[in-house]
């Protein structure tokens, strides 16, 4: 599923990024990297999550490109 269908309140796990190569590389660097564990806190167009104990604001454009699989459930 895209980051942008993970309930929130769920930790996913990434397994890939796609789409654009520039968006991708920018995802990269931000710390959204293949098995990166991450946390969907809040938002609906402007999604917040928790990467490696640090908040970031994504736009859902930039979501989409993150799949990721489910890990545990949402609220």
């Amino acid at each position: 599923m895209r980051l942008t269908e993970l309930p929130i309140g769920a930790t996913g796990r990434v397994c890939e990024l796609a789409g654009e190569a520039n968006v991708c590389a920018r995802l990269r660097e931000l710390g959204f990297c293949e098995s990166a564990v991450i946390a969907r806190v809040s938002g609906q167009k402007t999604l917040l999550c928790q990467l490696c104990n640090t908040r970031i604001a994504l736009s859902d454009t930039a979501a989409r490109h993150i799949v990721v699989e489910l890990i545990r459930g949402g609220v």
